[in-house]
C-alpha cells in the first residue's frame, strides 16, 4: 500500500490494527522480551531485561541464546548473584562473547550493578525522570553518566551503553524502557516501573522500524540519530499521545515479518 494514500485517520487505523495484531503473548516466544518474562522477582526481571536489551543486535534467536547464556552464568538468579557472589564466581564469565561484547564488558556490568543494587532496591531509580519532562532523554543521559561513574571503566564498554548526549538513537535502551514501563494488559511489555509515563517513551528505531517509518512519511530527517527517534515518536504521538510507542509493534512487524 503506498504511503501517500494514507490520511492521518487511515494511518492511525492501519497502525492500530497492526499493533493489535502483534502485541499479544504469541509475540513473546521469538523475541528478546521472552528473557525478562522468564522471571517473577522485580529485580530479576529488570536485570534479565537489561541483559537482553544490551545484547539485542543480530538475529533474534542468537540474542535470546546469548542472553540465556549470560543468565546461566549467574545461576539464573541475577539479583541474588549480584548481591552475594564471590570474586571466584566471576570466572564463570570467562569466554563470554556476543559480537563485539565480551567478558570484559560483562564483568563491568556485574560490577556496576552489584554496587547499585547494594544501595537501591530497583534499577528504576537509575532512570529517574521528572513527570514534567517531554521524554526520557534526561533519564538516559543520567543513566549513562551513572553507569560509567566507577573508577576506570573499560573504554571498550562505552559503546554498549548509548546516550542522547552523543546523539545516539539509543535503540536498545529505549526498547528496555518500553518493556519496563508499558503496561497495557496485553501481556508482552511487563510494565513494572511506574515513575516513567508511557507518553515519555521514545520509539526504539532498528532498521525495520526506520525503513517502514520512512515509507509511511513518519520521519524525514536523513541520519538515524536521537533527533530522528524523537521526530518519529512525536509523529506517533499525533496518533496516540498517551502511548505512542505501542506502534513499535506495528512498525517492527511490518518491516521484519511482512516486508512492508
Amino acid at each position: 500500500m503506498s504511503s501517500h494514500l494514507f490520511s492521518r485517520l487511515d494511518l492511525k487505523n492501519f497502525l492500530d490494527e497492526k499493533a493489535a495484531q502483534y502485541n499479544h503473548p504469541g509475540f513473546i516466544q521469538d523475541d528478546p522480551v521472552s528473557i525478562p518474562h522468564r522471571f517473577k522477582k522485580k529485580q530479576d526481571i529488570e536485570m534479565a531485561g537489561l541483559i537482553a536489551a544490551v545484547l539485542a543486535w543480530g538475529q533474534r534467536k542468537t540474542i535470546i541464546n546469548k542472553a540465556n547464556d549470560w543468565l546461566n552464568r549467574m545461576d539464573n538468579s541475577p539479583h541474588d548473584f549480584l548481591l552475594n557472589h564471590r570474586s571466584s564466581d566471576l570466572k564463570k564469565f570467562k569466554g563470554f562473547k556476543h559480537r563485539t561484547f565480551n567478558e570484559t564488558d560483562a564483568l563491568y556490568f556485574v560490577e556496576f550493578l552489584s554496587r547499585f543494587y547494594k544501595h537501591n532496591d530497583s534499577l528504576e531509580k537509575a532512570f529517574a525522570v521528572d513527570k514534567q519532562n517531554e521524554n526520557v532523554e534526561q533519564a538516559l543521559i543520567a543513566f549513562h553518566r551513572s553507569f560509567f561513574s566507577l573508577e576506570n571503566p573499560p573504554l571498550r564498554t562505552r559503546k554498549h551503553i548509548a546516550t542522547p548526549e552523543r546523539k545516539s538513537a539509543c535503540k536498545r535502551l529505549n526498547m528496555f524502557l518500553r518493556w519496563m514501563v508499558r503496561n497495557d494488559g496485553r501481556g508482552v511489555d511487563l510494565g513494572i516501573w511506574k515513575s516513567i509515563l508511557p507518553a515519555q517513551l521514545i520509539c526504539p528505531c532498528d532498521l525495520h522500524v526506520e525503513r517502514v517509518a520512512r515509507k509511511l512519511k513518519l520521519i524525514k530527517r536523513k541520519p538515524m540519530d536521537w533527533f530522528t527517534a524523537v521526530e518519529l515518536t512525536n509523529n506517533l504521538k499525533k496518533l496516540d499521545p498517551n502511548d505512542p510507542v505501542k506502534y513499535d509493534f506495528a512498525l517492527f512487524s511490518l518491516g521484519n515479518m511482512e516486508n512492508f
